[in-house]
């Protein structure tokens, strides 16, 4: 019978608290990681991550306790064979292709990533797992500040984006603007006119083009909304630099 399983740092500990260890830091790793596309409101989000975390996290501690038990009949490295495989196609189900972009594969890099995550905890590298996932934060969380600095000197624009949804989107729909580095004016609300529950939302901001594809994409992908469309004003990027030029000189 096997009473004590080895992990990174701590050493040999009973299997109880060893496991018992390895599902918290599974379920918080990958909610860290799931709470930043919850926010950005993807399909996969807090508990779609939690949970392929934790599932790799168990089939491979299963697996290590098998071989342990068995001997040279068990072998853990099925059991990651098996995860790296099977995880693919829920990632493939995360990706929406349309007719003119591909959706989703950011979605499907982080599931992926997630899944090696909680494999690396169930192998007993609860530390190691932890810097894996706070390089995947980085990378989610940085990208965006850096393209806005980057695209800041290619030049804004000024653009006024129209949303049909059914129900209000407003919230996200300003968090995923925010989130891609754009600088919101204005937001406006308007009934459709039908008994469906639609609404027409109207978003006024100045942003790189680059990063209003981005925007329409990620739109695109929630469930409520229907169409979505954008177009510049460049007369009102003129306007709103002649008034921060004036408000600045005030000062």
């Amino acid at each position: 019978m096997i009473e004590t399983i080895k992990m990174e740092v701590i050493g040999n500990v009973p299997m109880w608290f060893g496991v018992g260890v390895q599902t918290l830091v599974a379920l918080t790793l990958g909610g860290l990681i799931g709470y930043d596309r919850e926010k950005k409101a993807k399909a996969a989000g807090l508990k779609t991550h939690m949970l392929i975390c934790l599932g790799s996290s168990i089939f491979t501690s299963i697996g290590i306790l098998v071989a342990m038990s068995y001997g040279d009949e068990g072998d853990p490295n099925r059991i990651a064979a098996q995860i790296v495989s099977g995880i693919g196609f829920l990632g493939a189900g995360a990706i929406i292709r349309g007719q003119e972009h591909v959706m989703g594969l950011t979605s499907a890099a982080t599931i992926w990533l997630v899944a090696a995550i909680g494999y690396t905890v169930g192998t007993g590298y609860p530390f190691t797992a932890t810097g894996f996932t706070l390089t995947v934060l980085v990378v989610l969380k940085l990208m965006a500040p850096f393209y806005k600095l980057v695209e800041r000197e290619a030049g804004y624009n000024y653009f006024q984006l129209e949303i049909l949804s059914r129900g209000t989107v407003q919230r996200v729909i300003s968090a995923i603007a925010v989130g891609e580095g754009a600088e919101i004016d204005e937001i406006t609300e308007e009934d459709f006119g039908d008994k469906k529950g639609k609404v027409i939302t109207s978003m006024f901001m100045s942003a790189h083009p680059r990063q209003m594809e981005r925007i329409t994409l990620d739109i695109k992908s929630l469930i409520k909304v229907e169409k979505v469309n954008y177009h510049s004003m460049p007369d009102q990027i003129d306007r709103l630099k002649k008034s921060l030029n004036m408000g600045s000189k005030d000062q």
